[in-house]
């Protein structure tokens, strides 16, 4: 082989290489330290850089994104002597390339580090209790102390989290007892208020049931009475017209008699006879043992037979009767204070209550039944067409009496 061919072919090969060291493509969102002779020169951005060749040297590749890291469950001891265990989750961003190569050997391992012994200063000065309910607290805490601690090797903490507190196997049967127990107690006092509130209802209920109960039984007794009231006055009024009525006739039926005596126009012999026939019967009572009679009864004869009658042509004295009127109005009708007491129209109040019951009766009825005409008739067997009844007559008030009643005890 000539020797040309082999120095060209060693041009090519040196031509190649050095272009190839001396092009540097570096992809988005990514970093590149560059070192010349071993010493920093500049950051390779993204992109096409141009290197020296065999002179600068590509130290480290950055990642620019934002990186997340979850390490392992820690030991924290708290506040009050209990151990948990706690995983944590750091979401970090490398901001300065050059300090993230030459500040740190390995800033990974350098942000859990920084990381534990930040959670147990922090998590040290809780109590169990806080550490399960103050998440939000440790996260900023943490998330505080770590950004200021990396700040120095190019390094920004945006977020951490808590991903796990884990308490110990006793603590977390203790806590579920606890659970346990205020879910028991919460459920209690929700039944007991249920409870409450029920008997609070149904004593209402039966409150209202006791007032209308009460409303209504105070209604019929105030019906009921007003009812006994009425029929006691109706019944009043009829025995005083009966008693009046039958006094009339008693009345009439002496003035019947005394004008029949008068009529036959007895003796004294006769009525000295009658008067002997009477007192048998006069002795006829229980109570009468001793009867006597009188020895100037003679006398009262004569007497009597000369007071009421007129010697006749014998000289004995017979009784002449009156000449008999008729009387000129019925007995109702003799004094105007007494002419209502012969009402017998039915009350126009009482009728209308008939007919309401009446109409209610009618409309309880099905209406496949036809009621019958007479149920509509007002009391009494009227008919609709009839004049209204006359109400009743005013009662006297007490301590005052009609005519007829005067007359009466007169």
């Amino acid at each position: 082989m000539p020797v040309e061919l082999i120095v060209l072919v060693v041009v090519a090969i040196l031509v190649i290489t050095i272009v190839a060291k001396s092009v540097l493509v570096i992809p988005q969102a990514t970093a590149a330290v560059v070192e010349r002779l071993g010493r920093f020169r500049t950051t390779a951005e993204p992109g096409l850089n141009f290197l020296v060749p065999f002179l600068d040297k590509v130290r480290a590749k950055i990642d620019l994104r934002e990186q997340v890291v979850s390490f392992p469950p820690q030991p924290v001891i708290t506040q009050d002597n209990l151990t948990v265990s706690i995983d944590t989750v750091v979401y970090f961003q490398v901001t300065d390339s050059r300090s993230a190569v030459y500040e740190i050997s390995n800033y990974i391992v350098g942000v859990e580090q920084l990381t534990t012994t930040t959670l147990r200063n922090v998590v040290g000065g809780m109590s169990l209790e806080e550490t399960l309910t103050s998440r939000d607290q440790i996260n900023t805490s943490l998330r505080g102390e770590l950004d200021k601690a990396t700040g120095k090797w190019g390094l920004r903490v945006s977020r951490v989290e808590l991903k796990a507190i884990d308490p110990p196997p006793s603590i977390q049967d203790s806590m579920e007892k606890q659970m346990r127990a205020d879910r028991e107690k919460r459920a209690m006092i929700l039944n007991a208020e249920g409870e409450r509130e029920s008997a609070i209802k149904t004593a209402e209920g039966q409150k209202q049931s006791q007032i209308l109960a009460a409303e209504g039984a105070k209604q019929a007794a105030i019906l009921g009475a007003e009812g006994d009231r009425q029929s006691s006055i109706l019944r009043s009024q009829g025995e005083r017209a009966s008693r009046y009525l039958q006094a009339q006739g008693q009345a009439k039926a002496i003035e019947k008699v005394f004008a029949a005596v008068k009529q036959g126009k007895p003796t004294p012999e006769l009525l000295a006879y009658q008067y002997l026939q009477t007192l048998p019967q006069m002795a006829q009572g229980d109570a009468n043992k001793v009867w006597v009679v009188p020895s100037d009864f003679n006398k009262s004869l004569e007497g009597f037979a000369k007071m009421l009658g007129a010697p006749g042509d014998d000289g004995v004295f017979r009784y002449e009767p009156p000449k008999e009127e008729p009387p000129d109005t019925r007995p109702e009708e003799d004094e105007d204070s007494i002419s209502s007491w012969f009402d017998t129209s039915t009350n126009p109040e009482v009728a209308e209550a008939v007919r309401a019951a009446e109409a209610v009766a009618r409309k309880e009825v099905p209406s496949a039944m036809n009621p019958s005409p007479q149920m509509s008739e007002p009391l009494g067997g009227g008919t609709p067409n009839a004049p209204q009844a006359s109400p009743l007559p005013p009662q006297p008030e007490p301590g005052q009496l009609g005519s007829g009643e005067q007359s009466e005890q007169e």
